[in-house]
């Protein structure tokens, strides 16, 4: 998590439309995306997925914008912004340790609640970035240390007064990809997927 615009008690965003669905083990899911044409071997669009953040569960520290509050992102908030993330731009920071919204690398094209994890995918600007795979894939030299953190604005705080502040409402303006360490929560995640190549089929002539 990180970076929060403007947290305040009066207003933070809406959204609204999504899709329900029902898990293996009963666990209701809340799921959007964008559907893109499929091109082969695009230069510039490398897929991703990460853990964004987790819902109904206080973040591991406080995130910049939340005056030293640890905070909740409520379940029923993270639904209701769904629709917000979609097309939201990822971003990094150099060091990776924070965000930089005017340093765009990618697009959010799907995002979906699965139990306390809020989870997206998209695409990197691998032509336009071509030094990110190579670093994100790496981990920094470390296996599974790249994370995420979420950017917002628009955000209600239940109680300001409270050491633990809940955010029932948000909309999602962006996430940052950045070391899982440096992120409020530690339990997110980020990694690249390598599109799989295109069959070729012989047919007898």
């Amino acid at each position: 998590m990180g970076h929060a615009d403007g947290l305040h008690r009066q207003r933070f965003g809406l959204a609204a439309g999504r899709e329900g669905l029902r898990g293996a083990a009963g666990l209701e899911m809340r799921a959007m995306a964008v559907e893109f044409p499929v091109v082969h071997g695009h230069p510039n669009r490398l897929p991703f997925e990460g853990v964004l953040t987790l819902v109904d569960v206080a973040s591991d520290k406080a995130p910049s914008g939340a005056r030293g509050h640890r905070v909740v992102l409520t379940r029923e908030a993270a639904e209701a912004a769904l629709p917000s993330l979609l097309g939201m731009a990822v971003d990094y920071k150099a060091g990776w340790d924070g965000h930089d919204a005017r340093q765009k690398c990618g697009i959010i094209t799907a995002a979906e609640v699965d139990g306390q994890k809020l989870t997206v995918a998209g695409y990197l600007f691998a032509r336009d970035f071509p030094e990110m795979e190579a670093k994100i894939s790496s981990g920094m030299g470390v296996e599974g240390a790249m994370g995420m953190s979420y950017e917002l604005a628009d955000a209600h705080v239940a109680d300001m007064r409270a050491q633990v502040w809940t955010l029932t409402k948000a909309t999602f303006t962006g996430a940052a990809i950045l070391l899982r360490e440096k992120a409020a929560y530690r339990s997110t995640s980020f990694r690249v997927k390598r599109p799989m190549a295109p069959r070729r089929v012989a047919v007898a002539r």
